[in-house]
Parts: C-alpha cells; structure tokens; sequence
C-alpha cells in the first residue's frame, strides 16, 4: 500500500499500520466471500487477521466502514473496464472481437469481485446512496464508452439515426450487470460458461452494431 493512510483519529498510520490495516481488508474480504454481510462482526475479523477489535477500529469505525472501503477499491479498479472499449473497432471481424473481449473482461472483473459486488448491490437497493455511488461509478465508465462506440458508428451511417446512443449502451450495461452478477444461476438452466460469453457478446454486438458479427 502506497501513499498516506489515516488512523481514525487522523493519525497517519506508520509501515506496520499500513499492513495491519490491509490484513484486516484482506480478512473481512475473504469473510464476505464466505458470509453473510449482516453476519460479519468486527471481533470476527479482528481474531481472523490475528489482532484486536480495539485494533480494527483505530482504522474502522465499524465493518460497515471497512466494506465501503473495498468497495472503493474495486470501483478504481472497474474504471478500468474503459480500456475493454475505448479505441476499439466495432466493424467487420474486429467488431466481433470487441464484442467478445468486453464480455470476458466484464465477466471476468465480476467473478473476481463477486462478494463485494454483492454487498454494494445490496446496500444500493436498500436506497443506501454511498453503495448507490461505487455503483454506478463502475457501470458508468463501460456505459460512456460504449455511448461513444455507438455515436461514432451512428455518425459514420452503420447505425440507424434514431438509435438513442446513451439508450442502447446503458441497457447492454444493464444487461451485462445483470447476467454477470447470475453466473451460477445459469448453470441450474443448463447453461454452461462456454455457451453464455458467445451468446451474449452476439447480443452486444448486435446492440452496439445493429447486425449480426463476421467472424
């Protein structure tokens, strides 16, 4: 961990503090993985990373605090979903490739942040406006540049005039979120993984482009 990080009593927290801190991140993560959110107690973490509650709230104010805090993380994390869009080409055999790389890459950033995900998706529909935030700030950055993927095209005359760019790319987001947060559901449909990325990168594409991919 770099940079400075505050006690919260706004102490800056010396090397050892920076690591106990992250222990306890890194504990409560792999709690959620297994637990309930509502279930997780500060004294649980706290024995977990082999330290103190007294010592998890010289860092935290509660657990609640500490999950935001990794909620955070994984929301600069997922701004980086940007670079499955921005700069790609969505014409031809390219096109079909972009389709492809975006949902393995979506997919992908879901299964590896799945259990706070899970947190931030609940706390959002519970109207709690900070998880709401972390939200959308993962989603916005696929949705604007796919509403730039989809201008671009429609500018050049591939896309029909009345397509709503903000409209489709925020619906193929929806839908990626959607499908991505469901992943284990599907397979009590006899889906497997290997049938759901080309299926639905045919439905993004088609979204993006309007037709079917050259592949």
């Amino acid at each position: 961990m770099t940079g400075q990080v505050r006690t919260v009593d706004g102490r800056v927290a010396g090397r050892r503090g920076q690591a106990t801190r992250q222990k306890l991140l890194d504990c409560l993560s792999e709690m959620l993985s297994s637990s309930p959110y509502r279930d997780v107690k500060v004294i649980d973490v706290a024995r977990k990373a082999g330290t103190s509650p007294a010592t998890f709230y010289q860092y935290f104010p509660d657990v609640e605090g500490a999950v935001l805090e990794l909620a955070e993380g994984m929301a600069a994390e997922g701004s980086g979903l940007t670079s499955l869009v921005e700069g790609r080409s969505w014409t031809g055999r390219s096109g079909w490739q972009s389709a492809q790389e975006l949902v393995d890459g979506f997919l992908d950033f879901w299964r590896r942040n799945e259990a706070i995900l899970r947190v931030v998706d609940l706390g959002a529909a519970e109207g709690d406006k900070r998880f709401y935030k972390i939200r959308m700030k993962v989603l916005n950055s696929v949705t604007r540049s796919l509403t730039e993927a989809v201008t671009e095209l429609r500018s050049k005359g591939k896309v029909d005039k009345d397509v709503s760019p903000a409209a489709v790319a925020g619906s193929l987001v929806a839908m990626l979120a959607a499908v991505a947060s469901h992943q284990k559901g599907f397979q009590t449909w006899g889906v497997k993984q290997a049938e759901l990325k080309p299926n639905l990168a045919l439905l993004v594409h088609l979204g993006v482009t309007g037709r079917k991919p050259t592949k």
